[in-house]
């Protein structure tokens, strides 16, 4: 594959190199290896379900420690709103109306939005309203600026949510600190908003918002090509990169300096009188994370000095097993106590997350599930739909009949013993991307993402599952999701 030195210039210019681009096309022409799934996790085999006393006990961890951390609420919220208001642009642009559209009109008073519309416009000019004019323009903005939810006569809007969530279970020491990754033409629209509201949240929440922003590097941006597996290119020439899915993100994250991370999407929250199961399980996960990493550390203590005996190797490999679900690979058992020994260390130096998962209701996207790795070890991975192959019956049955639901619902600790960051982009797993194939100006496109965040990004991660409320998982999809109960004032 040949590149003109314009080319490389451009590619240069991104922040990328030649030799990143040259393996993004060969994983176009060699395709990304489906996992290897052993079965589904469930409650009793790689999920804990946690009973009042260890609920208790988690949160005394994390408030017993809260204020020697730092904590920080990482929320992806570039994502646009268009999405969400699909079957009202068929309605305004086509003059289609389905049952969805006939549910917004019908319900429109229900919205946290509506006392900024003319109700008593016609159809076509709310939906002007609503979508592109000035008025609202949702079908331009992210859904970070959305008016999700109604208190009285004031509208909250979905990254408000976040701020009040995080003055409850993100805060050290009076600061709570969010970071939020936008698009850059957003940015602006984020920080006037943001001037505007944050006094008011300081004040009742007694707290000192310290906020951060970043935008999907555009290094992270992968090349597209054509049916052919050439570089695609725009109508100037020049060749086309597209962005590379929420596993970009993963740049961004690795940027960020705290002791804990909280990671959820912008568009699930509640109003406040849903908030408490939230808070609640935040808490635990939290200090699930404290706990094993107080365990993990301790453990690393011992055997990175000369008196590692085969005693504690033995108990940090019941240790990874039992509490990290960490497998060894068959014929562990014959190796050398020094074999162990590195094995150990090398799966107790890692980043730890521990995710909430939700029983599965059916809706798309990633699942708890067991992987065999490339060691012969198993382990726990959040796994989406396209990285299992389908076509055979048993991965395809192994993936059916997961229990749960990844429902993003993150806590991360990125540093080791030493108070080091870790490089995070060590431990992806540059094998678990995605292909798509799209049509742009009348020519096939190809396209690739990056390993997803909580996905391919993390593999190499130690993980554990517990299982959270379904009252933690709402989100906006659809404009009319925010007619759901949920959504509603109390």
């Amino acid at each position: 594959m040949e590149f003109s030195k314009a080319d490389q210039a451009q590619i240069q210019k991104r922040g990328s190199d030649l030799s990143t681009v040259l393996y993004q096309i060969s994983n176009f022409e060699n395709g990304f290896p489906f996992i290897d799934a052993q079965h589904a996790a469930s409650i009793g085999s790689g999920i804990l379900s946690l009973n009042k006393e260890e609920l208790t006990f988690y949160q005394g961890v994390f408030d017993q420690k809260a204020n020697k951390k730092k904590l920080l609420k990482f929320v992806p919220a570039s994502g646009a709103a268009s999405r969400m208001f699909k079957s009202l642009y068929t309605a305004k642009d086509e003059g289609k109306e389905d049952a969805s559209v006939e549910q917004f009109f019908a319900q429109i008073k229900q919205f946290a939005f509506a006392n900024k519309l003319n109700l008593k416009a016609s159809k076509h000019e709310i939906l002007g309203d609503v979508l592109t004019n000035n008025l609202l323009n949702y079908g331009n903005l992210p859904k970070g600026l959305i008016d999700f939810h109604m208190y009285g006569a004031t509208a909250r809007t979905a990254i408000e949510e976040h701020l009040v969530e995080g003055a409850h279970y993100a805060q050290s020491r009076a600061k709570v600190r969010l970071h939020f990754t936008v698009s850059p033409e957003h940015k602006t629209k984020f920080k006037a908003l943001l001037k505007q509201v944050l006094p008011a949240y300081e004040k009742e929440f007694k707290v000192k918002y310290v906020l951060a922003f970043s935008e999907q590097k555009p290094s992270t941006d992968t090349i597209a090509v054509d049916e052919h597996n050439a570089p695609f290119r725009n109508p100037k020439g020049e060749v086309l990169f597209r962005p590379a899915g929420h596993g970009a993100l993963l740049e961004n994250l690795n940027d960020l300096d705290a002791d804990i991370i909280f990671i959820k999407n912008i568009d699930n929250v509640v109003p406040d009188h849903l908030k408490s199961s939230t808070i609640i399980y935040k808490k635990a996960l939290a200090g699930i994370v404290l706990h094993y990493q107080q365990q993990m550390f301790g453990f690393l203590r011992k055997l990175e000095s000369e008196q590692a005996t085969v005693f504690m190797i033995r108990k940090a490999l019941k240790f990874l097993k039992e509490k990290l679900f960490v497998e060894p690979p068959k014929g562990f058992r014959a190796l050398s106590e020094a074999d162990k020994l590195k094995y150990a260390l090398e799966k107790l130096q890692r980043p730890l997350r521990v995710c909430g998962m939700v029983q599965n209701i059916g809706e798309p996207g990633g699942g708890p599930f067991w992987i065999k790795n490339e060691d012969g070890s198993s382990s726990l991975q959040i796994v989406e739909s396209a990285q299992f192959n389908l076509k055979n019956k048993k991965q395809a049955d192994i993936f059916q009949n997961a229990t749960h639901f990844n429902p993003v619902d993150l806590i991360c600790a990125t540093k080791n013993r030493h108070k080091e960051k870790y490089n995070l982009i060590e431990f992806r797993d540059p094998n678990t991307g995605f292909i798509t194939e799209k049509s742009q100006g009348g020519k096939i496109l190809r396209a690739q993402e990056l390993p997803g965040l909580w996905n391919g990004a993390m593999a190499n991660w130690n993980t554990v599952f517990v299982e959270v409320p379904l009252i933690t998982f709402n989100p906006v999809k659809t404009v009319n999701d925010l007619l759901r109960k949920e959504h509603q004032p109390a």
